[in-house]
């Protein structure tokens, strides 16, 4: 199917379903009424997690919806509402295989030991993104600069001076 079909069709949920299933990111194509039709995003999801992107905002608010999207392409929590991006099963889901992920999770969340303990072992240099607190965190930094020499510039100024820590660098 062509885009041009797609959009003669953007109304069609039968036709629609069908071209999702060639294409997810047909689904930026369809009528916004689609887009906040949960069978169809799923179609589009199934095929192609990226077509995230092109969810209503309500199903952006959807935890079903975004995990199927994160499960698949963990980078796409940029498209979660902000209530999501504070859900710990959302954005550890998403940092499992993203770290930078870390970047989009709520104040709290990056406040969160586990969260920042699973983001910094996938990306070290997402420290830089983690509370104050969590930077001064010795056992995490350690993580962070085995996975990434260069997690070091982001650790707090006390974990900077510390002996231990710089000769791991």
């Amino acid at each position: 199917m062509e885009i041009q079909d797609v959009i003669e069709h953007k109304d069609d949920k039968e036709y629609v379903i069908e071209a999702l299933k060639e294409n997810g990111k047909f689904l930026e194509f369809v009528s916004e009424q689609l887009r906040d039709n949960k069978e169809v995003v799923k179609t589009a999801l199934e095929q192609d997690a990226e077509s995230l992107e092109f969810v209503s905002d309500r199903l952006k608010n959807d935890k079903k919806i975004i995990m199927l999207g994160v499960k698949s392409a963990p980078w796409t929590i940029c498209y979660a509402s902000e209530k999501l991006k504070a859900d710990k099963e959302v954005v550890l889901t998403s940092c499992e295989n993203y770290g930078q992920a870390l970047y989009y999770a709520s104040k709290e969340l990056r406040d969160d030991e586990e969260v920042v303990k699973l983001a910094v072992t996938n990306k070290g240099t997402v420290i830089k993104y983690a509370s104050d607190r969590l930077r001064d965190n010795k056992e995490l930094a350690q993580i962070a600069i085995q996975q990434n020499k260069e997690a070091y510039h982001f650790l707090s100024w006390r974990l900077r001076q510390d002996e231990e820590i710089k000769s791991k660098i």
